[in-house]
């Protein structure tokens, strides 16, 4: 495997502290065996459960001792340091002494598992720490199951086991992200907004560094021979194998001759390989002696401007952040690495939420037309059919869609991304064989280059989200449930010839609600806060909230069943019952960005 930004940082822990009753003399001792029973009950739940995004089982660190009071709670947090751990997670079966054992770090994500019993009621303790974390500025998760257990019984309810699970994967993002960097290659593109890196929002809302180097270091590399020899030997063949070029749509008097395409493709790899080093370090640049290049930048996302004073002179970046996004390249499988396209930083951070939710490649597309049923009708003169007749959403990027999205992986005869350890050489060459290097067109980009070309197929669940920034309001998120789509092959090619046939297509269709920006097809367009959007595989709208409300991130908009939102305690006291939308601002202004120095 590559080395990745996480060689060298490790992966932080879910600490579980088993809170109990302090009393001595009886009271405590018969409550020991089933609360610390209970905590290891939890690590086992997360361990068998969740990943790391190498593919090893999350690591849990429960407790030397329970907790019953402020010197054994100072213990636990010394071990927790020790152990990196980052996210918090109190369990108790009984009645404990609130504030006196709650945990005191306001980064850490926490939550707590008041059990559901009679003999000592867990929940009289969870509504007294919960309590006590809101009016301390801490909010905090609350997990409660809905059936009373008896006293002896160690299993953990369905209901229970999703929130742990929500709330760990959440916590965990969280976590991962913290003291890491975002990488701009050059700096805005084209008067887009996202472009523009607000430091303070990733210092402040996620604990991310902006880092900046100027698009000329992949020149100095190159003139410098500031790469690996080999693997370039190794990676050029690879794409002279594997690499299918498409049509050719340029103008005849304006496509590149054969020779000036075969001089691209030597551009493009020693540009993907650098763009991988740059971002987070090559150990064979040390032994060359680039000691300081070797490093990398620790950078967990990046983006690349490309357009316009790259792109109007050198080949574009599509080859460098396809590759980076998806779960293989020519090494084989390996992790995904973000990287977003025309530095949109703020579609880049959403493709990194997607991909520490769920481990697999993230998408990223414009959002670029919306087509009803009608205009599909008069356009090629067919309606739509299924579901699609609702309407459809036209996800089109020239640049740094995974090829993941290209729906060759398959599971039970299903197209799926696969999380990266699971990815097959068969997966790898079916990928390929579905994917053409279509001649970037030369009057949007002048200096050449390629752009992958694909079609998604039908059927698979996809969840597309967008933060975009408002003065004097902050980030604020949007999420889209729905589907793949498929047309039929007239239609599609009608369609495409339209506007950039060359281009990854995806065509998608949200799942409506009847009501406010999902009542129809047009509303989610027409409501969608920005040109760009980042689409992960499968229904994740309900972990992508519980995350956005750990950042402090209020959702605009959502079509996530209520049923699955799960936010901190304390946001129904900001009025969630009758207003979650508007509940989910004020909850988020209070208490501020997680790493805010002039937190209230």
């Amino acid at each position: 495997m590559n080395q990745t930004v996480f060689t060298h940082n490790g992966f932080p822990k879910i600490g579980i502290r088993p809170v109990i009753d302090g009393r001595r003399r009886g009271v405590r001792e018969s409550l020991e065996v089933q609360t610390m029973n209970m905590a290891k009950s939890a690590a086992k739940l997360i361990s068998e459960n969740l990943r790391y995004p190498d593919g090893s089982k999350v690591e849990c660190v429960i407790a030397d001792t329970t907790i019953g009071g402020r010197f054994e709670a100072a213990m636990c947090a010394k071990k927790f340091k020790a152990e990196n751990v980052g996210v918090s997670l109190s369990v108790t079966p009984c009645w404990c002494y609130g504030t006196e054992t709650m945990d005191e770090d306001p980064s850490i994500p926490k939550a707590v598992w008041g059990f559901n019993g009679t003999e000592r009621p867990g929940a009289v303790y969870l509504a007294c720490m919960l309590a006590g974390y809101a009016q301390r500025g801490m909010p905090a998760y609350g997990i409660y199951g809905k059936e009373v257990q008896d006293a002896k019984d160690t299993s953990i309810p369905k209901d229970v086991e999703e929130k742990i699970l929500r709330f760990a994967k959440a916590g965990l993002a969280v976590a991962m992200m913290k003291g890491k960097s975002y990488l701009s290659i050059g700096t805005s593109s084209m008067g887009i907004a996202g472009s523009f890196v607000n430091v303070d929002f990733f210092q402040d809302y996620l604990g991310i560094m902006c880092e900046n180097m100027d698009e000329c270091e992949i020149l100095r590399r190159m003139e410098e021979g500031i790469y690996d020899k080999d693997e370039y030997a190794k990676a050029l063949k690879w794409f002279k194998k594997n690499c299918r070029e498409g049509k050719d749509y340029n103008p005849k008097a304006i496509q590149k001759t054969r020779e000036s395409k075969d001089a691209d493709w030597e551009f493009l790899v020693k540009m993907a390989m650098i763009g991988r080093d740059m971002m987070v370090g090559n150990p064979k640049l040390a032994e060359m002696g680039f000691r300081e290049e070797a490093v990398g930048r620790n950078a967990i996302a990046g983006g690349f401007q490309g357009q316009r004073q790259w792109t109007d002179h050198w080949p574009n970046g599509d080859v460098l952040e396809a590759f980076a996004n998806s779960s293989f390249d020519w090494n084989g499988k390996k992790m995904p690495q973000v990287l977003a396209t025309e530095n949109d930083s703020l579609n880049g951070v959403c493709m990194l939420l997607m991909w520490l939710l769920t481990n697999k490649a993230s998408m990223f597309a414009d959002v670029r037309t919306y087509w009803s049923n009608e205009s599909v009708k008069r356009a090629t003169g067919k309606p739509l059919k299924g579901i699609a007749k609702q309407g459809i959403i036209h996800l089109l990027n020239s640049g740094s869609c995974c090829l993941d999205a290209a729906g060759a992986m398959k599971e039970k005869g299903k197209s799926v991304f696969k999380n990266w350890w699971d990815v097959t050489e068969k997966d790898i060459d079916a990928t390929m064989k579905a994917t053409k290097w279509v001649p970037a067109g030369v009057e949007y980009f002048r200096g050449g280059g390629f752009s992958s070309s694909f079609l998604t197929p039908k059927g698979m669940p996809l969840t597309m989200t967008r933060i975009s920034f408002v003065k004097g309001l902050g980030p604020v998120m949007q999420i889209a449930e729905g589907w793949s789509v498929e047309l039929e092959k007239d239609q599609n090619e009608k369609l495409m010839l339209r506007t950039n046939p060359e281009w990854p297509c995806t065509w998608f269709t949200p799942r409506l609600t009847g009501k406010g920006a999902f009542k129809d097809v047009y509303s989610v367009m027409n409501a969608w806060s920005a040109n760009h959007g980042a689409i992960a595989y499968g229904h994740i709208g309900a972990d992508m909230i519980t995350l956005a409300s750990m950042l402090r991130i209020p959702v605009a908009m959502h079509n996530i069943p209520e049923e699955q939102i799960y936010r901190p305690h304390c946001w129904g006291l900001f009025g969630a019952g009758e207003d979650t939308i508007g509940a989910d601002y004020r909850a988020c202004s209070n208490f501020g960005p997680l790493y805010a120095t002039n937190r209230k």
